[in-house]
Formats: C-alpha cells, structure tokens, sequence
C-alpha cells in the first residue's frame, strides 16, 4: 500500500483514505482505586478486545494495571477516538459491574468521565510499545 507521497506505508485503509491513525488511550477507575486485578483484570481485557474487533480498531498494545488502563489502538480517522474510548468504558463498567458484585461496592461507577488521548505522530512504534511494556515494571 502507498500513502499520497507514493511512498510505502503501514497504514491501512478504506474505500477513500489510506491512514495511520495510533492512537495511546489511558483511562482510570473512579477515585483511582485499585480494582483491575485478577478475575476483573482478565473480564477487562476480554471486554476491550470485544469492542475493539467490533469496531474494527486493531490493538497493537494493551496493558492493564489496577489502577489505569494503557491502550494503543489503530483506528480509522472518519470514526473518531472518542466513540470507541466511550463504548469501551460503558460496555465494561456495565459487565464488570454486573459480574463482580466486590467492584460495584467499592466505587458507584467505575469510570471517571475523563481520560488522556494522543497521537502517536512521528514517535516509533516500537519505542512507544517497550514504554508501555515498562510501565508495568515501574
């Protein structure tokens, strides 16, 4: 595949526009709380990629940790980031609320409203996913 410089790419594409849209998403429980772990941690995990391959988001690298969520996440630019942040949050604070009944006594949502967003622009992919690989060592 080319980009519009006719130079070759990784990008992918659809019907009008080749793109490279990567993306580092990190979101945290209500209050910080250290609810991601074990059993929840692994239901998480199941949810985000559920919602990711519904939406035709290719994850390139995910990392849970109890108390923040990191994700790295390919998606097509005419979708938007925000929708996908937002349907990956309802759709796991609803399950993981219903299934783990300990979660749901210790926060009232599970969710902030907020989480961080950017683009990866020039950065190499591999340097940004051996950082998120470290953050689980730090």
């Amino acid at each position: 595949m080319c980009d519009p410089r006719g130079t070759a790419s990784s990008g992918r594409s659809n019907n009008n526009v080749v793109y490279r849209c990567t993306y580092h998403v990190v979101w945290c429980p209500k209050y910080q709380r250290k609810v991601i772990e074990g059993a929840v941690d692994d239901r998480l995990q199941q949810i985000i990629r559920d919602v990711c391959a519904e939406r035709d988001a290719r994850i390139i690298e995910l990392e849970t940790m109890p108390d923040h969520v990191h994700l790295l996440v390919s998606r097509d630019p005419q979708y938007g980031i925000h929708r996908l942040v937002k349907q990956i949050k309802a759709r796991s604070s609803r399950y993981i609320r219903q299934e783990f009944p300990a979660v749901r006594s210790r926060i009232p949502t599970l969710w902030t409203n907020s989480y961080f967003v950017a683009t990866l622009g020039g950065a190499p992919l591999e340097i940004v996913k051996q950082c998120l690989a470290n953050q689980r060592n730090a």
